[in-house]
């Protein structure tokens, strides 16, 4: 409870967590010919619960209980963001969905409720997707070791100092590179109740990289705009072609930045987008978008005959080290079942404020997409496992 409270300004509603083991591969990814991929678009079977191994009474039940669970953090128009995370730099829809989500067995919808076509804010679950970015990033060669400090690739003045010098790139996806400086008119301390409103944080000494775990979008916001740089196109682009339109995507996803975050590469302006929907701007996604990059990872990074991610970075992204929480890069973990008592060791999860969850459990083949709730995903995820009746 102590760790919930401290990061409640930061997370809202997230829940407290501890140190974890990779999760393992089910034996049912084991054989790509067996394994069903949806079609793009709306191409996308659905199976009877019966047919998924649940009973389907008890499935019913457990989705009727999450239709009542809307979230009472985050108005339907985001009348509360000012408040709760301070000055906005980015724009917000004028409204968003209720309470909506899916769940897949073995790639099929078996269940869908509300509005889960309307893409909106995602917040901090875009932090997953920075991740895997990276993980892009470092496959191509444009970073030859995750370990390597960003100073040795970033030049714009961000990493000259000395407290930031030592800042690897794995540093920032652990959250503990405790780089120190501003970023579209925030500093990295979050002192300040307009700039940072209920996120405010007093102020600490900076420790050394690499030692501290603070949950930081400056700092995030920092990974992405080096990304970028290394890139040289925007990263929604590379969203886009490289895991996006692969996996059969709809087009209404955007990721909005930030009315301050253009920056000039080769000479052409270039928006630098966010690792979150705090400050406005972000990833705005619909949930079946988000059930799509959540079976991909739950599927190893493989799409039908394609590898999209590499299966290694997918389990050293869903890998524990550094001194956080239970915690990879920029993915939740649960090996301490700490973050959902009901639920497997090794499942894991990207989670956003609004408590926009995408929860993958490959010990049972499921992924659970479920935005705008209450802040009890193991609630939901208990009366799913136990609606199971075979593998």
């Amino acid at each position: 409870m102590k760790l919930l409270r401290a990061y409640l300004p930061l997370l809202v509603l997230l829940p407290a967590l501890a140190c974890s083991r990779p999760p393992q591969t089910p034996a049912s990814t084991s054989t790509a010919t067996a394994t069903y991929y949806p079609g793009p678009g709306k191409g996308w079977q659905r199976q009877k619960p019966a047919q998924a191994g649940f009973d389907a009474a008890r499935l019913q039940q457990a989705v009727a209980w999450a239709r009542q669970q809307e979230t009472t953090q985050m108005t339907p128009s985001f009348s509360t963001q000012a408040d709760i995370f301070g000055t906005p730099l980015g724009p917000l829809p004028a409204s968003r969905a209720a309470t909506n989500g899916l769940i897949l067995r073995h790639g099929y919808i078996v269940a869908e409720w509300g509005d889960t076509e309307q893409a909106d804010p995602t917040y901090s679950v875009a932090k997953s997707v920075l991740s895997t970015l990276l993980g892009l990033t470092l496959e191509k060669g444009l970073i030859r070791d995750i370990h390597d400090p960003v100073a040795n690739y970033i030049h714009d003045g961000g990493y000259d100092s000395e407290q930031n010098k030592p800042v690897t790139w794995e540093h920032h996806v652990r959250q503990s590179s405790e780089w120190e400086g501003s970023l579209w008119g925030k500093n990295a301390d979050f002192v300040g109740h307009e700039a940072f409103g209920k996120g405010e944080r007093k102020p600490r000494a900076l420790q050394a990289p690499g030692t501290y775990y603070e949950y930081n979008d400056v700092r995030i916001n920092r990974f992405a705009l080096s990304l970028l740089e290394l890139w040289r196109r925007p990263l929604p682009e590379v969203f886009r072609t490289e895991i996006m339109q692969p996996i059969g995507a709809s087009n209404s996803w955007q990721w909005v930045p930030y009315a301050n975050s253009t920056v000039q590469i080769d000479g052409q302006p270039m928006a630098s987008v966010s690792g979150g929907t705090r400050w406005g701007g972000g990833l705005w996604i619909s949930s079946r978008d988000e059930a799509r990059f959540g079976y991909l990872f739950l599927r190893q990074g493989r799409w039908q005959n394609r590898q999209i991610v590499p299966a290694a970075w997918v389990r050293q992204a869903t890998t524990p080290g550094g001194p956080g929480p239970d915690y990879g890069y920029l993915w939740w973990l649960n090996s301490q079942r700490k973050a959902w008592p009901d639920a497997p060791a090794s499942s894991y999860a990207a989670l956003g404020a609004g408590s926009n969850t995408i929860w993958i459990d490959p010990e049972h083949d499921l992924v659970i997409v479920w935005r705008w709730h209450n802040g009890s995903p193991n609630e939901l995820i208990k009366r799913v496992l136990g609606a199971l009746t075979a593998n």
